[in-house]
C-alpha cells in the first residue's frame, strides 16, 4: 500500500466532527485575521492562476468588455475597477483645473464650484491666516464622496500594479492569494500613512499622548485645524468605501463577513457622531488607537505570505505589544475618560444646542460608551485568536496549517480539509 493510502493518512483525511467552531475560525483560510497566518505556498511552486475574484486584473478586462465605464457606473463596479474609478476621479479634477484657468477671465467673482470635492470647506473667516480654523457643513459630504472614489482607485492600483508583481516574485501565483496579498499591502500602506499622520496631528493638539481631560475641556471643539479636519474626513471616506465593498458584495465575501460588517458599522457610527457632535479630539484619539496596530498586523501577514517565517515571528511579537497597548489599554483609558471625566464639560455646554455646537446632554455619555465597548468586545475576540497564533508561532517557526498541507485547494471547501490535533 502506498504512503498516501495508509490507514494513518486516511484517518487524517477524515473531517473531525468534534472540532469546535472557534477552532474552525482559527484554521480558516477565509478569515480576515487568522487566514493570512496559515502556511503559504512555498517559493517556486506552481498553483492555478484563475479565480472568480473581482479584484483580479483578468476580471477587470472582462468587466470592460461587458459594458465599460457606463456599465461600471450603473452597477457600482467602479468601486473595484481601477480604470473606471480613475476616469470618475478625473472628471472633477479636469473641471477644477479648467475653472481655475478660465474663471479669472469669465467670472472672476465666483468661487470654484468643484473645489468642495477636492478641498476642505468652511474656513472660519475671522481665524488667523497663520493658524486657520475650519467648521463643518454639508459640503463636507462632497469631499467625502470624491474621496470614496479616490480610495477605490488607490486600493486597486496598489493591489494590482504594486503588490501583485511583488507577490509573484515570492512565488505566489494563485489569483485568490494574489488578491489577499494585495489587500494586506494596501492595508499596510494606508494604516502606516494614517498612523504617522495621526501621530503628527496629535503633537499639535492639547490631547498629546492621551491627555484625556482635554477631550472635554473647552468643548465644543468645532473650530478644527485644517489638517485635523482633512484627516477626519479622509478616514471617514476610507471606511465608507470599505463598507460599500462589503454591503454590495463587490468582492468575494470573507468567512468573517458578519464580524467585519459589525466592525465597519460601529466605526462609522463613531466617526459620524464624533464629527456631528464636535468630538473631533476624542475621535482622533480612537483613530490613532486603531491605525498603528493595524499597520503591524498587515506587515506580519505580508511576511507570512512571503515565507519569511522567522522575521514574521519577531514582527508578531511587536504587533502583539502594539495591539495590546493601543487596541486594549488605550481603548480602556478612553472608556474610563468618558465615564469619569465627562463632567469636565462646562455645564453651560452640557445641553442639546446644535446652533452653538453643543450636543452633549447627559445621555450622550451612554451613546459614546456603547459603541466603543462593542468595539472593545470585537477586539477581545480577535485578541484571543491573535494569542493563539502567537503561541503556535513560538512553538513552531512556521505557523502550522492545522487543516491541510495542500494550500492550493479551494479556499471555500472546508468539508474536505483535514483538522489535526494541536
Amino acid at each position: 500500500m502506498s504512503a498516501h493510502g495508509s490507514p494513518g493518512n486516511e484517518k487524517l483525511l477524515k473531517r473531525r466532527p468534534r472540532a469546535s467552531s472557534l477552532h474552525r475560525i482559527e484554521t480558516d483560510k477565509g478569515h480576515h485575521l487568522t487566514g493570512p497566518f496559515m502556511v503559504q505556498t512555498p517559493l517556486g511552486s506552481t498553483t492555478p492562476e484563475s479565480c472568480d475574484s473581482p479584484v483580479s486584473s483578468g476580471s477587470f478586462r472582462m468587466a470592460k468588455q461587458k459594458g465599460g465605464f457606463v456599465a461600471d457606473l450603473l452597477s457600482a463596479r467602479w468601486v473595484v475597477n481601477p480604470v473606471s474609478s480613475f476616469k470618475l476621479l478625473m472628471i472633477p479634477v479636469l473641471l477644477y483645473i479648467n475653472w481655475e484657468l478660465l474663471a479669472p477671465y469669465i467670472a472672476p467673482q465666483l468661487s470654484n464650484p468643484v473645489a468642495p470635492l477636492l478641498l476642505i470647506s468652511y474656513r472660519i473667516p475671522d481665524s488667523s491666516p497663520d493658524d486657520p480654523r475650519y467648521a463643518k457643513g454639508y459640503l463636507d459630504l462632497a469631499f467625502l464622496a470624491f474621496h470614496i472614489v479616490f480610495y477605490s482607485f488607490v486600493r486597486q492600483f496598489v493591489t494590482i500594479v504594486i503588490c501583485h508583481p511583488i507577490a509573484r516574485y515570492f512565488g505566489i501565483k494563485k489569483a485568490a492569494k494574489l488578491d489577499r496579498f494585495g489587500e494586506q499591502g494596501y492595508a499596510l500602506l494606508y494604516f502606516a500613512v494614517m498612523g504617522a499622520w495621526g501621530y503628527r496631528i496629535m503633537g499639535q493638539l492639547p490631547t498629546w499622548w492621551y491627555r484625556t481631560e482635554y477631550f472635554w475641556i473647552d468643548y465644543p471643539h468645532w473650530q478644527m485645524k485644517p489638517e485635523l479636519k482633512r484627516y477626519f474626513l479622509m478616514h471617514a471616506s476610507y471606511w465608507c468605501q470599505q463598507l460599500i465593498v462589503l454591503l454590495l458584495r463587490l468582492e468575494k465575501p470573507r468567512k468573517d463577513y458578519n464580524e467585519l460588517i459589525i466592525h465597519h458599522f460601529v466605526t462609522l457610527w463613531l466617526i459620524g457622531w464624533g464629527y456631528l457632535t464636535n468630538l473631533t479630539l476624542i475621535g482622533h484619539a480612537i483613530y490613532m488607537s486603531m491605525d498603528i496596530p493595524d499597520a503591524f498586523l498587515a506587515f506580519s501577514k505580508l511576511l507570512n505570505y512571503m515565507g519569511w517565517h522567522r522575521l514574521k515571528v519577531g514582527s508578531l511579537a511587536v504587533f502583539l505589544v502594539a495591539w495590546t497597548y493601543f487596541r486594549h489599554w488605550l481603548n480602556l483609558v478612553i472608556l474610563w475618560s468618558i465615564w469619569f471625566e465627562f463632567d469636565l464639560i462646562d455645564e453651560s455646554n452640557r445641553v442639546w444646542a446644535p446652533e452653538t455646537g453643543a450636543w452633549l446632554v447627559w445621555w450622550m455619555k451612554y451613546q459614546l460608551i456603547f459603541p466603543i465597548s462593542l468595539l472593545q468586545l470585537l477586539n477581545l475576540f480577535w485578541y484571543y485568536l491573535i494569542l493563539r497564533i502567537v503561541i503556535r508561532s513560538l512553538r513552531d517557526v512556521e505557523v502550522t496549517d492545522v487543516r491541510s498541507d495542500d494550500e492550493d485547494g479551494d479556499d471555500d471547501d472546508d468539508d474536505t480539509e483535514d483538522v489535526k490535533e494541536d
